[in-house]
């Protein structure tokens, strides 16, 4: 959401007639806006950080702004001004359309411009957007939350659920499949929660299957669904809608169930593990990830050995992983019994070592399958090798392949057997067996020539602070939720 949310900032500053800086050259931008999270303590510490940072920067040139948005900013407010003076402009996360406004008005009036709406002003997927990728694109499908999670300030700070119209959202995807986007992930706090405010339970099902009847949109992913509100016609529509991907990241956030009692979590692990069993039955290949917090107040050693029988049954193909993170205005922070730091490290350690064998051995069954890749656009290869390319497959793996003899462009589709399987990443050596050039490809190669020709203008500095990655790796910004 919150690397959406940096896509629409692009856009409206872009479309305010801003020129995007090159990568890396915030001290040199004449605006700089920072996107926050709040969700762990250590987003608060690099914004303040990096602010610090750029203050010389700023005194020793006129007329350079530093804005700040999103969740901390909707959090803190007035804070940031105090703390960093030298702030043109804290927005909030229900009013980013307001960003262009809010600059211009703090260069004519010379003073900070602090403004925080209470509610949401418009939907995030209506505004403009500059897409990081060419192939790939979010589309929320709501905003909010209705749950009330002891150790989340996420509802707090982005209010409660609103739906977006289904027709709007379905347009939009037509829209972004017209432009040349072959792969669309759907965005919501609680995606299948979908529909609930006008009573149809079905809601998110019947969109899934919706966006199986778009023609020339190949892959659809979600995130994230709540365990409370998964329901078996959302399994049915998963495997009987082709390009909805065998792929699914469901948060469990601990195995104990006093533990999960103590979250607020509405679910216990009978309920939790009952849909991992039926995803499976209905998707056998399906690749399934989580979130799991360690250390939350008052977990005892025998509720964190339920936690690992959790992951031991389910068998993840990736976690996120976390340490509590105490975040004032959460229940959860005066909670008694706050599990001492040593206990949260120690306990980390082995879920981690175990997440990684389940991993690794999850993996090593991939080995000998033939999977279809969609090419990646700057995804990292683990060795450095110029000869190889990435993919992601149709569960998300990623999957590093050997690069063809002929031209090959992100969001083409390859075919590769896999050879070698490590924790993290799938390795295809040798040819290449079919290739597909793509109208994705296409549109990243027309959106690749255009990078030539810029336009002058006012350079914009886009660092995100807190922005968790769209897939899921084994550390994260914090909350099953974000």
């Amino acid at each position: 959401m919150n690397v959406h949310d940096s896509e629409r900032l692009s856009g409206l500053l872009e479309e305010a007639g801003y020129v995007r800086a090159p990568e890396g050259s915030d001290g040199d931008a004449d605006v700089v806006v920072f996107n926050t999270c709040a969700v762990r303590e250590n987003a608060d510490n690099r914004l303040y950080g990096n602010l610090g940072r750029l203050a010389p920067k700023k005194a020793s040139r006129p007329g350079m702004q530093i804005a700040v948005g999103g969740c901390l900013a909707q959090k803190d407010q007035d804070t940031i001004v105090k703390k960093a003076p030298w702030v043109d402009v804290v927005f909030g996360t229900h009013n980013i359309g307001k960003l262009p406004i809010l600059l211009e008005r703090a260069r004519v009036q010379e003073e900070a411009q602090v403004e925080i709406a209470e509610s949401l002003e418009a939907f995030p997927s209506t505004l403009p957007t500059r897409r990081e990728s060419a192939y790939a694109a979010w589309v929320s499908i709501s905003v909010g939350c209705n749950n009330t999670c002891t150790f989340c300030i996420v509802p707090a700070l982005r209010g409660k659920e609103k739906d977006r119209r289904t027709g709007d959202i379905l347009a939009e995807i037509e829209a972004l499949v017209g432009e040349g986007v072959s792969e669309i992930t759907l965005l919501g706090q609680n995606v299948n929660a979908y529909g609930s405010d006008i009573g149809d339970r079905e809601a998110f099902s019947k969109l899934l299957r919706a966006c199986g009847r778009i023609e020339g949109l190949e892959r659809v992913r979600f995130t994230s669904p709540h365990p409370r509100d998964f329901t078996d016609d959302v399994i049915a529509a998963m495997a009987e809608t082709p390009n909805v991907m065998p792929q699914l990241h469901m948060p469990l956030q601990s195995g104990s169930d006093p533990v999960l009692k103590a979250m607020r979590r509405s679910y216990r692990q009978d309920r939790y593990l009952g849909i991992i069993e039926k995803v499976r039955a209905a998707i056998p290949h399906a690749a399934i990830t989580t979130d799991i917090i360690v250390g939350f107040p008052g977990e005892t050693e025998e509720d964190f050995e339920q936690t690992l029988h959790v992951v031991r049954e389910a068998r993840f193909s990736q976690a996120f992983t976390f340490q509590y993170s105490k975040r004032p205005g959460t229940p959860a922070a005066t909670m008694e019994n706050q599990i001492p730091k040593e206990v949260v490290q120690a306990r980390y350690e082995r879920l981690v070592a175990l997440q990684e064998e389940i991993s690794w051995e999850e993996n090593k069954k991939q080995v000998g399958r033939t999977l279809e890749l969609m090419v990646a656009e700057g995804e990292g290869r683990k060795d450095g090798a110029t000869h190889r390319l990435s993919g992601r497959a149709p569960d998300n793996r990623l999957v590093h392949f050997t690069k063809p003899d002929q031209e090959v462009r992100p969001g083409d589709v390859v075919t590769v057997g896999i050879t070698y399987a490590a924790p993290h990443h799938l390795l295809a050596e040798g040819a290449v067996l079919d290739m597909r050039r793509t109208r994705a490809g296409d549109a990243w190669e027309k959106r690749n020539a255009e990078k030539t020709a810029k336009p002058a203008g006012v350079m914009l500095g886009l660092p995100r602070i807190g922005a968790p990655a769209p897939q899921p790796v084994p550390t994260g910004s914090g909350c099953g939720c974000d």
